[in-house]
């Protein structure tokens, strides 16, 4: 009888174990093919995001759009015996729901005055052929090559430059003004060096500011293909404590070197212009620090951060030099923070018929937007 009992519950057992399974096989092997397939989700979006982001694989694609900017006469200040040739050089900010940009313009001239820094605020990008220029009174002495951004340390904008004064006794070099409001254009500060290029030393240009948690650091170009940086703390910035500039980048570029950090990624990212024959491209570096060392991402001739082989509707572009960039940002503080998706560039450009007519001086630059 006890026998009888062990062998129903053993048979009870045994069908028991058959039933789970059964199921096992049928309706749960099923959640585990769906957890193997969420596995694979998790690692596809690497994988793919690896592929898909021109942040990780170096391969950009841009489109590009009609001039949204050139020179206008009507909207720029009278200058009838020297007309103003070109738009270029711009730096641009979206704060308090307008757009802030500034510009070099140049004169069909030689000497003082034919270079100067202008400003323009629009609201939007079809705004901004309507809107009309202010011209900075900063010095009819040589300056361009602006970068604007808000130092919240200070609360104040910095506008950084290049520039010389000989009637103030300014020699050539990295400048800085300030203003309380961007909107103000009247009100930025004289031109100040950030500090003195000591003689000897390599002056370099297109000089951009970026900023980590701890200290202000100054990027450059010198036309031997070498990128330069210099640091001071957050606390002696501007003017204050400046390290000797050292190179931290030798490649075959050229000119306007401008780092941003990548939002939301421990990356920063350089776009340089290089140059391929009378044409002008974009090439871009990266590092994981502003003091790190940079390695090439989209830094040739046959893979370019932005070149005319790149713009997938070239056939249809004004411009076949794409020249002195700058990325859109998500912000505009020192941070100099871009949204890794979607991003935008602000050029100047021409065609080869316009870069080839003379000197670098005579180019019409005009500016435009690649998405």
């Amino acid at each position: 009888m006890k026998r009888r009992l062990l062998c129903n519950a053993l048979r009870s057992v045994a069908v028991a174990c058959v039933a789970v399974l059964l199921c096992v096989t049928t309706f749960p092997l099923g959640l585990v093919a769906s957890g193997q397939e969420t596995a694979k989700a998790a690692s596809r979006p690497v994988t793919d995001r690896s592929a898909d982001d021109p942040l990780v694989s170096g391969i950009f694609r841009w489109r590009v759009g009609a001039p949204i900017l050139g020179v206008d006469a009507e909207r720029l200040p009278a200058s009838s015996e020297h007309p103003w040739l070109a738009v270029k050089d711009p730096s641009i900010v979206r704060y308090a729901d307008r757009w802030h940009l500034f510009c070099t313009l140049r004169k069909r001239k030689t000497g003082d005055g034919r270079i100067r820094i202008g400003y323009l605020s629009f609201a939007d990008w079809a705004d901004a052929k309507d809107a009309d220029w202010s011209v900075l009174d900063l010095t009819m002495g040589y300056h361009g090559a602006p970068q604007i951004f808000y130092f919240q340390p200070h609360r104040k904008w910095y506008l950084i430059y290049q520039a010389s004064d000989e009637t103030r006794g300014l020699k050539y070099g990295p400048c800085f003004s300030t203003n309380d409001s961007i909107d103000q254009p009247d009100r930025w500060t004289r031109p100040e060096p950030l500090y003195v290029v000591k003689d000897g030393a390599k002056a370099g240009l297109d000089f951009w500011v970026i900023c980590d948690d701890d200290k202000a650091h100054l990027f450059f170009t010198t036309l031997n293909g070498q990128m330069w940086r210099a640091e001071t703390s957050l606390d002696d910035f501007p003017n204050r404590g400046w390290s000797d500039p050292h190179v931290v980048l030798q490649a075959d570029i050229f000119e306007a070197s401008h780092t941003y950090a990548i939002r939301g990624r421990h990356t920063y990212l350089t776009v340089v212009e290089a140059q391929a024959g009378r044409r002008r491209y974009f090439k871009g570096f990266v590092s994981d620090r502003l003091d790190g060392t940079w390695t090439p991402l989209a830094a040739s001739r046959q893979q370019p951060f932005v070149s005319p082989i790149n713009v997938v509707n070239q056939d249809q572009s004004w411009a076949t030099s794409y020249s002195h960039g700058e990325l859109i940002r998500s912000g505009y503080d020192q941070r100099l923070e871009v949204d890794p998706d979607g991003m935008q560039l602000l050029f100047q450009g021409a065609d080869d018929t316009e870069y080839q007519r003379g000197s670098y001086g005579d180019i019409p630059w005009r500016l435009g937007i690649l998405k």
